[in-house]
């Protein structure tokens, strides 16, 4: 059946797209920007709107400095993919993104829900990651948030993947770059299926975006965590996501999923969104490396929409069973 081959594809790759805002690594005081003015807040919202199109992407990941005595380097990942990015939502201050992966066959290709990244100008709470599979929703102090934009991204299920504030900046030859400060997130699929050595990453997410396309940056720091939540860091790494502009000539296909299967990611997106919005401070979200308690039933569940097998409602009531077994309230 193509529905295992695809979820396959899909765990190979999405640690490719991989920070939160923690009280672990609390950010310094920040002080009140200037007002954000109309055209400014339009460039920003013109920044994250380009994103949108057909890419040929490269997902480059290097550990580069080993820091624990004895530490070996891990080898390089080098990764090429295509991805189709769609707006799935843009309300003036909220703007919605989709990646769709394309897989296999160029001719006949197979298409896998990948990452998503929600912008929000000037947002009052955050999503933090604490280690452990447990996440914060945060309070966002007036003074961060004023002109600035969150960005959270999303896993391939819909989980949180991590979470970052910061304001875009816009240079005189038309290119933008959005840089929050550090902050944790949990580890990258391609390092979870394959060691067990650290438990969390300390990142700078930065977004750049040219003329020709944009480029992801991450500057990771590979944490191992105590009982207590101390870390201890083990290497430094560097991940550089090119995404080049181009025209791919099955992006069709990627579309042609979107349509079919939106209203049954729509519903898995409402599950969690409920944690962010109904007052919920704490809550746990378990999975194993391979993705079988959430991660694969989630995407498989909308695989069969798409191949036409369930409807959108009956999909999303075999995959809330998931949802709600691996996901736990804590506060």
């Amino acid at each position: 059946m193509k529905l295992a081959y695809i979820a396959a594809a899909a765990l190979t790759l999405a640690g490719c797209a991989t920070p939160a805002t923690s009280d672990r690594a609390a950010l310094p005081a920040t002080a009140a920007l200037p007002a954000h003015s109309q055209a400014e807040f339009e460039q920003d919202r013109q920044a994250i709107l380009a994103m949108q199109g057909e890419y040929a992407v490269t997902f480059d990941f290097r550990e580069i400095v080993p820091i624990a005595p004895g530490y070996e380097l891990a080898e390089p990942k080098l990764t090429p993919a295509r991805e189709v990015v769609v707006v799935v939502e843009d309300s003036g201050d909220f703007i919605m993104l989709q990646h769709l992966l394309i897989v296999g066959d160029a001719a006949n290709p197979f298409i896998v829900k990948h990452w998503r990244q929600d912008w929000r100008y000037e947002p009052e709470t955050m999503l933090a990651f604490q280690g452990f599979d447990d996440w914060t929703v945060e309070e966002i102090a007036a003074a961060e948030a004023n002109g600035a934009w969150s960005q959270t991204v999303y896993q391939v299920d819909d989980s949180p993947r991590y979470a970052a504030i910061a304001p875009w900046s816009h240079d005189a030859d038309g290119v933008s770059t959005w840089e929050p400060p550090v902050s944790w997130r949990p580890l990258p699929r391609r390092d979870d299926t394959t060691r067990n050595d650290y438990d969390t990453i300390a990142a700078v997410n930065r977004h750049t975006v040219t003329q020709w396309g944009w480029i992801h940056e991450q500057d990771n720091s590979k944490l191992a965590l105590d009982e207590d939540g101390q870390a201890r860091e083990l290497v430094r790494e560097v991940g550089v996501n090119t995404y080049r502009r181009t025209e791919l000539s099955n992006a069709q296909a990627a579309r042609d999923y979107w349509s079919a299967t939106q209203d049954y990611w729509a519903l898995v997106r409402a599950r969690f969104d409920a944690l962010e919005t109904d007052g919920t401070r704490r809550f746990h979200i378990e999975d194993d490396a391979e993705g079988t308690l959430l991660y694969g039933p989630v995407l498989e569940a909308g695989q069969r929409v798409f191949f036409g097998i369930s409807d959108a409602e009956a999909a999303f009531e075999e995959a809330e069973t998931y949802l709600d077994s691996q996901i736990t309230v804590v506060q």
